[in-house]
């Protein structure tokens, strides 16, 4: 059960939860192309295509740097060409690259809105679509989007409704590719329960003490890991949240993943209400930082 020779395509791999799952599949002796567009050191935030090749390289795997940004559809194809021809194939793409923007529809530039359907739902649907010629050839081919379930109520949107029509964009095409590639190529989103302690959480949703109150990247990334081992023709068209994932493959010690021991736990938006319940001894106080 390991992901030993392995080639995961992973945008936004750079950092957070895109590093996290390159090096949980580096430490199996994956190899791993890097496609995010941090190619210089950035001013508010860690980690550069190149640092994260030399932490995946120290993990174990083999690491492939792309400048890659998901919107421009030759860098796209380009990358994906040529992690392909750098390691014999693909067998997961990983679309995590995400750009956040919480605001009211009045104070949203529309910059900023066309930036996140561009990498959200376009760069979700683009990354995929130039993948799927590599992953049919795979023998267990993955392609996982770090969204959420489609829970569609007010509350979701009210207030962040850029953001919301562009995360929830990313989930719409595993609900499409699920059903064009089922019994060939599974297709699943995984989403925290809890705030993931990283730079987009610290700059957008409270700095530190949201960060205290958050797990680590780690839950995604070893939850990422379960579903590259399921079987890719049956384990298909899931909405899968970290935690209750997590505890039917037979995990019971979540306190592992906490940034801040002792600190109460804080909900992250778009989690259906009730369904999936948390773990048993798992306790998040339902603030949710929207």
């Amino acid at each position: 059960m390991s992901l030993k020779g392995k080639t995961l395509f992973i945008t936004g791999a750079s950092r957070g939860i895109g590093l996290a799952i390159a090096l949980r599949a580096a430490r199996d002796g994956a190899n791993i192309a890097i496609a995010a567009k941090t190619e210089t050191p950035h001013p508010k935030l860690e980690g550069t295509i190149y640092t994260a090749a030399e932490q995946i390289e120290k993990a174990g795997g083999r690491a492939l740097p792309l400048v890659v940004d998901v919107r421009d559809e030759d860098a796209v194809k380009a990358g994906i060409d040529k992690a392909a021809e750098t390691f014999g194939g693909i067998d997961i793409v990983v679309n995590n690259a995400s750009a956040v923007s919480r605001t009211p529809v009045a104070e949203t530039d529309m910059k900023r809105y066309d930036l996140m359907q561009g990498i959200n739902t376009r760069g979700t649907f683009m990354v995929s679509k130039y993948a799927i010629p590599y992953l049919a050839k795979a023998s267990n081919p993955h392609i996982l989007m770090n969204s959420p379930p489609l829970d569609f109520q007010e509350k979701w949107f009210s207030g962040t409704t850029g953001y919301s029509i562009a995360k929830y964009g990313m989930s719409l095409v595993v609900l499409g590719l699920a059903g064009e590639l089922r019994g060939r190529i599974a297709v699943n989103a995984l989403w925290p329960r809890v705030t993931i302690a990283t730079a987009a959480i610290r700059n957008l949703l409270g700095g530190d003490r949201v960060m205290r109150m958050s797990r680590t990247p780690e839950i995604m990334a070893d939850a990422a890991h379960a579903v590259f081992l399921k079987p890719a023709s049956s384990f298909t068209g899931h909405f899968l949240i970290d935690d209750s994932f997590l505890a039917g493959e037979g995990v019971t010690d979540f306190e592992k993943y906490r940034a801040m021991p002792g600190e109460p736990l804080a909900g992250t938006f778009f989690v259906p209400d009730g369904e999936p319940l948390p773990p048993p001894g798992v306790s998040v106080t339902g603030k949710r930082w929207d």
